[in-house]
């Protein structure tokens, strides 16, 4: 199989996006090895552009990770909120998203209230990011961010946000991926008094392991027998 790079979706919905990226990668996707020790399928180069990002449906039914109780609630309130940040200060987990963004080490840098204070003074600036990766932590450990940068600007009186992946496990952490970032999207929307834009989220490495192929199969087999399903529904209403 030939390498799957430069693959650009577009969508209306988070959950729409998700399922669109699974699908490009399940039968696009060439299958390498990884450093975990585990085949993959991968896309080199995935852009995904959600031009509502608030639209509904924002949880994709078939999200079976997204599905178990809390869960979402829970990955919400540790990037957004900082639930865990406790366990980077005792050593017991390398880093958090929430804790790079607001709380950059070693000098404790918010960089989230630099990005609002950055449009605050200038709308349209081009200089409104934050970055997660650490030279001096990232570089010899085993799960180093996969979130690499958060980019903002303001268009139209609109918030708009890219997100910068160097890793993406698109069927297991993907739809909870997006779904937390547009809530700081939407978050940092409210503290400019501007609406929300469209989200762009770019990912060096797209993948799907090995382990999770079977849940592919039954998540995609789904999907058909639903497509045809509504096919036969509008067959039938059209005829009435």
């Amino acid at each position: 199989m030939s390498l799957a790079h430069g693959i650009v979706i577009h969508a209306e919905t988070v959950a729409e996006a998700w399922e669109k990226a699974v699908i490009e990668c399940w039968r696009r996707g060439r299958e390498v090895d990884t450093e975990y020790g585990e085949r993959a399928k991968e896309i080199l180069g995935l852009l995904i552009h959600i031009r509502n990002p608030f639209s509904e449906p924002r949880i994709h039914r078939g999200d079976i990770y997204a599905a178990i109780p809390r869960s979402l609630q829970r990955y919400i309130e540790e990037v957004v909120n900082g639930s865990l940040d406790w366990a980077v200060k005792e050593g017991k987990i390398h880093y958090t998203y929430h804790e790079r963004l607001f709380n950059y080490p070693p000098d404790g840098i918010n960089q989230i209230d630099y990005i609002i204070r950055k449009l605050e003074r200038s709308s349209f600036s081009r200089r409104a990011q934050a970055i997660t990766w650490n030279p001096k932590l990232d570089m010899n450990v085993d799960s180093p961010p996969c979130l690499q940068r958060v980019w903002c600007s303001i268009r139209d009186g609109k918030l708009i946000m890219h997100t910068m992946w160097r890793s993406r496990d698109i069927f297991r952490a993907m739809n909870m991926n997006i779904l937390a970032m547009t809530e700081m999207q939407r978050i940092l929307a409210e503290r400019l008094n501007v609406k929300v834009g469209s989200y762009l989220d770019f990912s060096n490495s797209a993948h799907i392991y090995e382990k999770s192929y079977s849940d592919v199969e039954r998540f995609i087999t789904v999907l058909s027998r639903r497509t045809e399903r509504d096919k036969q529904t509008l067959n039938a209403q059209s005829r009435r």
